[in-house]
């Protein structure tokens, strides 16, 4: 079985806000979305204690939805991370879900890790952590079908998103990617 996702980048929270509900208005669950940007709102973190004695693990918060409400607060999952040496992070979907478990982790090894376990090839990964922590949010979103993933890059075009790709992984291969903007 394979599991294709969708994904890009955008210049600021605001425009992923817009992107979110756009995939949302197209009939994307909230299950099928993922989203990483920078956190600028001030959210307070709460530091829960981990048994790991890493300390350069992700920390989630909480409370976030309610500081975010509005469309990114329907996503499921939805957090603060604070990843020390890169700064405070929102996250929110399969995406979070990879943050939370990277607490043993490196800050920037983990979000590298979560990206390369979405299909991100390694080639990308760089990048993409490099545009978040300059501000960008990275979207990305599951299809089943090309139906469904000519839906997502329809909304990612028409917001303006950059580097739009899409990645396939099966359980025989590391991924393929195809460039799709």
């Amino acid at each position: 079985m394979t599991s294709r996702t969708v994904y890009c980048l955008v210049d600021s929270g605001s425009q992923a806000e817009q992107v979110v509900e756009q995939l949302k208005d197209a009939a994307f669950t909230s299950q099928d979305i993922s989203v990483i940007m920078p956190d600028n709102s001030g959210t307070k973190f709460l530091s829960p204690e981990f048994s790991s004695k890493a300390p350069e693990g992700a920390v989630a918060g909480a409370g976030t939805g309610v500081v975010l409400g509005g469309v990114l607060g329907w996503l499921t999952g939805i957090g603060a991370l604070a990843l020390p040496g890169f700064g405070p992070l929102l996250a929110a979907g399969p995406l979070m879900t990879a943050l939370a478990g990277a607490a043993a982790g490196t800050a920037v090894g983990g979000l590298a890790g979560a990206l390369i376990g979405l299909g991100i090839p390694e080639s990308d990964v760089n990048r993409f952590v490099g545009r978040v922590q300059e501000g960008c949010a990275f979207i990305a979103v599951r299809v089943d079908d090309s139906e469904m993933s000519s839906r997502a890059r329809h909304v990612f075009e028409s917001f303006g998103a950059s580097e739009i790709a899409e990645v396939g992984i099966d359980d025989k291969s590391q991924g393929e990617e195809r460039k799709i903007a």
